[in-house]
């Protein structure tokens, strides 16, 4: 029986023995021939003639203890051989049977014996007949299609050269009626019974017909063509015949008969040998070891087989090529050219083999045959090729065996999958953490809760999301990381103590000579599973699995410490179970994590509360702030405190919700951080329903003047609230506020000039939310709103120095002189007088503001300047006599003459311009009435051959009339066309026509 050799190249087990028969113990010869088709039937040629037909079924398993035997077969077969059946054995000759050509199409066995052709049916029931005509046959072969486009029609070629000797009947066999070989007999597609005979130096193409009733039989010869002598090798595939002999390869084209060499042997080689390949349509050549894979064509594709010896037969099975020699067979790679398998079945010189294939390629089964038996190998199911593979641990062989299959569309992408997730487990086990994790990414289907038993013990909540797939039970069940890490290096120390007794094991080298730490592999099991969670997030998933990734993922970023990805994942949309994190969290200290957590789950209550205990513990010290802590050792004082983070993360939370107890409950602590949080809170467009304004005003702490006024404004500005009682107490908390600063600039004696440029009210813990001074903010508001109460306003400042803003009450009063008083007399700001006064829209106001330059009483020195300055611009709008007796005695006389001049000279130009403009006026009016005149006063000459310029009747006797542009029109034609308008269309109201006039021209 033949065994699988244990050679060290062998990768895989792609073949295995399947059963033995040995034809010597029933009076044959030596074998001689073999052939095998797809229906798993063998035909034997021995050296003494015969044709044996055996049978037998590759999926049966070899049985050693059969219970039962086969009561109707006369053959007593040993163990080995019982699955195997002598179905007919046939006498061909006296000669050995050379080559045994199956024609499965049409059900025909075409045997080569002695030089001569013998015809019988596939199941050897017929006779075997002698086709006598052909004599001195050295080689046949049949005629193999990669396409039918790629093939020409023989039959079109011989009718096209005639009725010569190439398209006579050569034989009839069955006693048919001979018509030229083609009325008695059915046609069927030609091809798949064209052989090629080499005979002598000739190359004859043969068509074999079959009659209707199976048993007549002709044989055409299409063509003949010229060949090499001494062939010892013949393939034909498409158009072209390759031929071997011991000189070199031949190419002849059995459309044109046409030759060529493809190349020359060496003088001292090997005899050839050509095998085609059924799978790819292409032919192997052999020289010497080495096999190239050539197209139809003869041009070689791809890479050469390089064999280490050189062959007795050559077959093909699937991806591979088999060749036999020296009691061997070796399987070769066809794209890798690797060898993966050898299998001995003799010793050295045991003789010549012959290795025979099913001709689809892709069979299960092979006979190799020596001269004394068959052998019968079963290619091993692709499934246990894979588990060998996997028990040898040899992963990447294993790997590049299921691609292959997967190219070659033998498995699924599914089977792809399955083999990857097989893989990937049993790395892990075998502690190749991140290698596992590889394998389970490239699975499309494993899914990950099938991972959940590695990080959490069972029972737990997901215990029956977890599929019951032991995949081919080639690694232990399901166990935590620690276990499995446990069990490994418990793995790994009998190894080592194995291994110094001299045994072998399957143990990582590497762990051998360098034992891991637990610490180590359980952070790096760790690291990698969570690596394969967080891309299982991107997955569609159902939600109990999404929840099962999420919280088990949270359990291994807290396992690892890696605080940042747990907040991350917290505060994202996430899908964790909070009851199953809550108590991990809360007693591994991660509270900014379940914070985080709680808010994205919508317990905003209980997150509130653990950012403010966060930030009460920061500020009070009872926790070390990394801020400060960072800032110290790199003096980077840019980092925000945990206590700003706390209240930053919690105003977040409070900007979307609407619960008002809630946020009134948390504005306090938010305020004591940052103010301006708190007003980000109170202003936010973020919520659903907004907060109350009144509950809101009467919340705030008073001495959080700025988140007052902050939150006013937004109501006022940004909201457009028309209520009279939030702009009267915005104003008068600014009034307030301004007062306020104004003291403190006054002790602290910092000069003011009207505008002051006050520093600005901050609170005492917190950044400042204005930008601007106090006062100009108090000072546009006021000018700006109509809805305050100004009197309130007036008698909160009355007492103080905000003269200005006085001012401006004042006005909103309408108590103009008090405004002119202010201006001019307190602020001394005469420009904002006098625009006041053009306000105002009278020229009294500039008298009365006059008055007040010149007698401003309560002991005030006259402003002379600001008077003259008043007379310069707007001089022209005051009466000279009343401005001469407002002027002060005590005015200096150079101030007062220039100033009379001025005012003098300017209503002098006044009057003069008035008369210039009334005289031009009156010229234009006398220019119009003399043109007028003009126009009146012209004579048109009428006579009879005069025609209307409208309807070109004659006018005659009629009335007309004429426009200013000359034109004539009866008084018919006038009366439709109007008064404005002329025949030309010109509208002389809307373009009046303009004559030169002695004052007017264009």
């Amino acid at each position: 029986m033949a065994t699988t050799n244990n050679d060290p190249t062998t990768t895989r087990i792609v073949l295995e023995p399947l059963l033995t028969f040995d034809p010597t113990l029933h009076s044959h010869t030596s074998i001689k021939s073999i052939a095998t088709n797809s229906q798993s039937f063998i035909y034997l040629g021995t050296s003494s003639g015969s044709l044996l037909l055996l049978s037998i079924n590759p999926d049966t398993p070899n049985d050693k203890n059969p219970s039962t035997k086969d009561p109707n077969s006369t053959l007593d077969f040993d163990v080995p051989s019982r699955n195997v059946s002598l179905i007919k054995s046939v006498s061909v000759g006296d000669s050995a049977v050379e080559t045994v050509l199956l024609l499965d199409e049409i059900g025909k066995v075409i045997i080569l014996s002695d030089g001569f052709l013998f015809l019988t049916d596939s199941g050897l029931v017929q006779p075997v007949r002698k086709l006598g005509f052909l004599k001195g046959v050295s080689f046949i072969t049949k005629r193999v299609k990669s396409s039918e486009s790629e093939c020409s029609d023989l039959l079109g070629f011989s009718s096209l050269e005639g009725a010569g000797t190439s398209s006579r009947i050569l034989s009839r066999l069955g006693g048919g009626v001979r018509v030229n070989g083609v009325k008695d007999f059915v046609q069927k597609s030609e091809g798949d019974y064209v052989f090629a005979a080499v005979v002598g130096k000739k190359l004859m193409l043969i068509e074999l017909r079959v009659g209707k009733n199976d048993k007549e039989v002709d044989l055409m010869v299409l063509k003949e063509m010229q060949c090499i002598d001494g062939v010892k090798t013949l393939v034909w595939i498409n158009d072209s015949i390759i031929v071997g002999t011991v000189i070199g390869y031949s190419l002849f084209s059995c459309i044109t008969g046409q030759s060529g060499v493809i190349f020359t042997l060496p003088d001292v080689s090997s005899s050839p040998l050509l095998k085609l390949l059924w799978k790819e349509k292409k032919v192997l050549l052999l020289v010497d070891n080495v096999g190239i894979v050539v197209d139809a064509h003869g041009q070689p594709v791809g890479g050469s087989l390089v064999f280490r010896k050189g062959p007795d037969s050559v077959g093909e099975l699937a991806s591979y090529v088999m060749v036999v020699r020296d009691g061997k067979m070796e399987l070769y790679h066809k794209k890798l050219g690797g060898c993966v398998q050898t299998v001995s079945f003799g010793s050295e010189g045991f003789g010549p083999c012959i290795v025979a294939d099913e001709e689809s390629g892709n069979g299960k089964l092979v006979a190799v045959a020596t001269p004394t038996k068959v052998i019968f190998y079963r290619r091993v199911p692709t499934e246990e090729q894979i588990k060998d593979l996997l028990r040898k641990k040899n992963f990447k062989e294993a790997v590049s065996l299921v691609e292959e299959l997967k190219s070659d569309g033998e498995i699924s992408n599914e089977m792809l999958s399955f083999v990857h997730a097989q893989i990937g487990f049993l790395l892990l086990f075998d502690l190749h953490f991140e290698e596992a994790v590889n394998h389970f990414l490239q699975s499309e289907t494993m899914q990950p809760s099938e991972v959940f038993p590695f990080i959490m013990r069972d029972p737990n909540r997901w215990s029956l999301l977890v599929p019951r797939n032991r995949y081919w039970g080639l690694h232990p069940p399901p166990a935590p990381l620690e276990d499995v890490v446990d069990d490994g290096l418990m793995a790994i120390q009998r190894a080592i103590f194995l291994k110094k007794a001299g045994v072998d094991t399957t143990v990582d080298e590497d762990f051998l000579m360098n034992p891991p730490t637990r610490a180590d592999l359980l952070e790096l099991a760790i690291k990698n599973m969570s690596r394969y969670l967080e891309v299982s997030r991107e997955k569609e998933l159902t939600l109990s699995v999404k929840e099962g990734v999420d919280t088990l993922l949270m359990y291994l970023y807290r396992a690892l410490n890696r605080i940042d990805d747990m907040e991350k994942l917290a505060s994202s949309g996430n899908s964790c179970i909070v009851e199953e994190l809550e108590t991990l969290l809360d007693e591994s200290g991660h509270l900014r994590t379940l914070a985080f957590l709680y808010a994205s789950k919508g317990m905003s209550s209980k997150a509130l509360t653990i950012w403010r205990i966060l930030a009460k513990n920061y500020s009070s010290g009872l926790w070390k702030d990394p801020a400060r802590e960072h800032e110290l050792l790199d003096g980077n004082t840019n980092v925000i405190s945990g206590r700003e983070v706390a209240a930053t993360e919690a105003s977040k939370i409070l900007e979307e919700l609407s619960d008002q107890d809630l946020v009134l409950q948390h504005l306090g602590w938010i305020a004591d951080v940052n103010p301006l949080l708190t007003v980000q809170v109170l202003t936010s467009e973020k919520r659903v329903d907004q907060l109350s304004p009144d509950e809101i005003i009467a919340a705030i702490d008073p001495k959080k003047v700025e988140i007052l006024q902050r939150y006013l404004q937004w109501l006022i500005e940004d909201q457009a609230s028309c209520d009279t009682q939030f702009h009267t107490l915005y104003a008068l908390s600014l009034a307030k506020s301004a007062i306020e600063t104004f003291e403190v600039q006054s002790t602290s004696q910092e000069p003011d000039d009207g505008k002051l440029e006050e520093t600005k009210i901050s609170d005492p813990g917190g950044n400042s939310i204005f930008q601007s001074p106090v006062r100009e903010r108090l000072q546009i508001f006021l000018q700006s709103s109509d809805l305050y109460d100004p009197e309130e306003v007036l008698d909160l400042i009355e007492g103080s120095e905000l003269w200005l803003e006085k001012a401006i009450l004042y006005r909103k009063l309408g108590q103009e002189t008090l405004v002119l008083q202010i201006l001019a007399l307190k602020l001394e700001d005469s420009e904002a007088a006098e625009q006041y006064c053009a306000e105002i829209g009278r020229p009294d106001a500039y008298m009365q503001l006059l008055d007040m330059y010149l007698d401003p009483q309560n002991g005030k020195e006259p402003m002379f300047n600001a008077a003259v300055r008043l007379l310069h611009n707007h001089g022209e709008l005051l009466d000279p006599l009343q401005v001469l007796e407002t002027l002060s005695p005590d005015m200096p006389l150079q101030l007062a003459s220039d100033t009379i001049l001025r005012m003098l000279r300017a209503r002098l130009h006044h009057h003069r311009q008035g008369q210039i403009v009334h005289n031009l006026s009156r010229a234009l009016n006398v220019d119009a009435k003399l043109a007028r005149l003009e126009e009146r006063s012209r004579h048109v000459q009428i006579n009879d051959e005069s025609l209307c310029d409208s309807c070109h009747a004659r006018l005659g006797t009629k009335l007309f009339a004429m426009y200013p542009d000359d034109t004539v029109v009866c008084y018919k034609c006038f009366r439709r066309l109007g008064e404005s308008t002329s025949v030309t269309g010109h509208d002389f109201k809307r373009d009046p026509l303009i004559k030169p006039g002695w004052l007017v021209t264009r």
